[in-house]
C-alpha cells in the first residue's frame, strides 16, 4: 500500500539532483504534516509557561492545575497505540485530517472555557487528537517518501519541527501571557484550520488495509486501558507517594492489563501490535532510545525551569530566551541531518548525539546561585540542541526503516508511545528525587543542592541511552551492518494465521 508519491522499492536509488527536485505538492504535503508536529510541541511548551496565570484567573489549586498538563499527557500517551493502528486500518489521510479538525475545535474551546474541569477536558481531547495525528503523520511520510536518502531528509525536517515548535512556544507564551493566557490556548486553532484546509488538497489518498483479519477490539481495549492507567499512575505517584497502597495497586493493575494485552496480541489474527516487530534489535534500541532521550530531556527542562524561574527569579520570557539557542540550532540543522545519517548510519549518529547530551547535562551540574550564562547555561543549551538535532530524527528513521507500509502506523504509534511513557516515568522519578532532597523552608543554597541529585539522574538516563545505542554499533560490526527481521504476513500465510516465514526485509541499522 504505497502512496503514488512514493518511489517504488525496486526502483534505482534517485540521484542527489533528483532528490533536490521535490515537487510543490510533495513539499506542501510535508509542510502540512510538519505543521501538525509543530502544533503538538507548541501547545505543550506554551501551556507550561501560562500555568501561573491560569491558576490565578480560574482559582485552581496546585493539584488541579497539574492536570491542565497531565490531562494532555494522559490522552496523548494513553491512546497512541490505538491511533497508530487506526491509521493503518482506516486510512492515514482520513485519520490525520479528522484528528487535526478535532484538535482545532478543542483549542478553540480551551481558550473560551471558564472553569478548571472544562479546561482539563479540552486538554484531554487535544491530547487524544494528537495521539492520532502524530502516528498518522509519521506514517504518511514513511509511505510517501522512499526509504533511504529521500525519507531521511523528510524525517529530519519533520522531526525538527518539534524542537522548533517547543522553543517558539516558550517565547510566544511569554509574550502572549502578558496579555491573556487564553491567547496561548487559542493560537493553535487557526494554524490547525489552515493546515486542515491545505491537507484536504495536498495529502495523497491512502487506501485502508484491505487484508486485515478483523479489528482487534480486545487488544484495543486492554492496550489503551493499560497505557492510560500507566501514564495516570506515574503522573500521580509523586503526589500520592511511590510506596502508597494506591500507587502499588495501580502498578499491579497495569502489569495485569499488559499481561492480558500480550496474550491477546499473540492470539489475535489482526493484532493491534504485531509482537514480531520487536524481535529486531534495531527496533528495540530505537524504542529504548526514544524513552531515554525524551525522558532525560523533559526532566532537564523541568529542572532548568525551576532553577531559572523559581530559584533565580528570571521572568518566563527570559527563561524562554535562555532555551532559544537549543531550538535555533535544531532548526538550522534540519536539512543537514538526513545527509549525515545517509553517510554514517543511525547508530553512529544517535551515539554521538547521546554523548553530546550527557556532556551537556554534566556541564549543567556546575550551576550556582550566581551563574555565568556564557560559561555554563549557553554551552549546555548548545550541546543539548546539537544532541536533539542528531538523535530525534535518527530514532524515527531507525524505527521505521525496513517496516512494511501497512505497519508504518503501528510502528509510529509504538515509537511515540515510548517517547511519552519515557517522559512521564523519568519526569516523575526526577520529581520524586528533588522532593525527597528539599526540606520545607530550605535556603536557596539548600534548594539548589536538592536539584543536583535530580540532574545526576537525568545524566544517568541519557548515559543509559548511550550505552543502549553502543550495543547497536557492536552488533553492526559483528553482523556486517545487516539484521534480518520478519516481514508482514501476506497472502496464504496471513490467511492461515501463521507468521510469515518466506519474505523478509533487510533492515539497516
Amino acid at each position: 500500500m504505497t502512496s503514488p508519491l512514493t518511489t517504488a522499492p525496486s526502483s534505482p536509488e534517485p540521484s542527489a539532483q533528483d532528490q533536490e527536485r521535490w515537487s510543490p505538492r510533495l513539499w506542501g504535503t510535508l509542510l502540512v504534516l510538519c505543521a501538525a508536529m509543530f502544533l503538538d510541541a507548541l501547545d505543550v511548551s506554551m501551556v507550561g509557561v501560562a500555568l501561573p496565570s491560569i491558576g490565578s484567573e480560574l482559582g485552581l489549586t496546585t493539584s488541579t492545575l497539574q492536570w491542565v498538563v497531565s490531562g494532555y499527557i494522559l490522552g496523548y500517551g494513553g491512546l497512541l497505540l490505538l491511533g497508530g493502528r487506526a491509521a493503518d486500518l482506516l486510512g492515514r489521510r482520513r485519520v490525520f485530517l479528522i484528528a487535526l479538525g478535532v484538535f482545532a475545535v478543542a483549542s478553540l474551546l480551551g481558550g473560551l472555557v471558564d472553569s478548571g474541569p472544562l479546561l482539563i477536558a479540552s486538554r484531554f481531547i487535544k491530547g487524544l487528537s494528537a495521539a492520532f495525528t502524530a502516528p498518522a503523520g509519521l506514517s504518511i511520510i514513511t509511505t510517501t517518501f522512499a526509504e533511504g536518502p529521500l525519507r531521511n531528509r523528510a524525517l529530519s525536517i519533520y522531526t525538527t519541527c518539534a524542537a522548533t515548535g517547543f522553543s517558539m512556544g516558550l517565547v510566544l507564551s511569554g509574550l502572549l501571557t502578558e496579555a491573556s493566557w487564553r491567547l496561548t490556548m487559542l493560537l493553535p486553532a487557526p494554524i490547525a484550520v489552515i493546515a486542515l484546509l491545505l491537507g484536504l488538497k495536498l495529502i495523497p489518498h491512502s487506501a485502508k488495509e484491505e487484508n486485515h483479519r478483523g479489528y482487534d477490539i480486545p487488544g484495543a481495549v486492554t492496550g489503551t486501558l493499560s497505557m492510560l492507567l500507566l501514564v495516570y499512575t506515574v503522573v500521580q505517584a509523586p503526589q500520592a507517594g511511590w510506596g502508597s497502597p494506591r500507587t502499588l495497586l495501580s502498578f499491579l493493575a497495569v502489569a495485569v492489563l499488559l499481561t492480558v494485552f500480550i496474550r491477546v496480541e499473540r492470539r489475535s489474527p489482526g493484532p493491534l501490535i504485531r509482537l514480531g516487530v520487536l524481535r529486531s534489535g534495531s527496533q528495540i534500541r530505537a524504542q529504548l532510545g526514544a524513552m531515554t532521550f525524551f525522558g532525560s530531556y523533559v526532566s532537564f527542562q523541568f529542572l532548568a525551569t525551576l532553577y531559572l524561574q523559581s530559584l533565580l527569579g528570571w521572568s518566563a520570557l527570559s527563561m524562554a530566551l535562555a532555551f532559544l539557542p537549543a531550538g535555533a540550532l535544531v532548526a538550522l540543522s534540519s536539512t543537514k541531518v538526513g545527509a549525515i545519517v545517509d553517510r554514517f548510519g543511525t547508530p553512529r549518529v544517535i551515539a554521538v548525539g547521546f554523548a553530546l547530551m550527557v556532556l551537556g547535562y554534566a556541564l549543567f551540574l556546575r550551576i550556582n546561585l550566581d551563574p555565568v550564562y556564557a560559561a555554563v547555561i549557553l554551552p549546555t543549551m548548545l550541546l543539548i540542541g546539537a544532541a536533539c538535532a542528531l538523535v530525534f530524527p535518527s530514532l524515527n528513521i531507525q524505527a521505521t526503516n525496513g517496516v512494511h507500509d501497512d505497519e508504518q502506523g503501528m510502528v509510529s504509534g509504538l515509537l511515540n508511545t515510548s517517547v511519552q511513557v519515557g517522559g512521564a516515568i523519568f519526569l516523575a522519578v526526577v520529581t520524586a528525587v528533588i522532593t525527597a532532597n528539599a526540606p520545607e523552608g530550605a535556603s536557596p543554597q539548600a534548594v539548589l543542592d536538592s536539584f543536583r541529585p535530580g540532574l545526576m539522574v537525568v545524566t544517568a538516563v541519557a548515559l543509559a541511552g548511550l550505552l543502549v545505542t553502543l550495543t547497536g554499533l557492536r552488533t553492526r560490526r559483528t553482523q556486517d551492518s545487516v539484521v534480518v527481521v520478519t516481514s508482514v504476513q501476506q497472502g496464504a500465510d496471513r490467511e492461515a494465521g501463521h507468521e510469515a516465514d518466506g519474505e523478509r526485509l533487510a533492515l539497516r541499522d
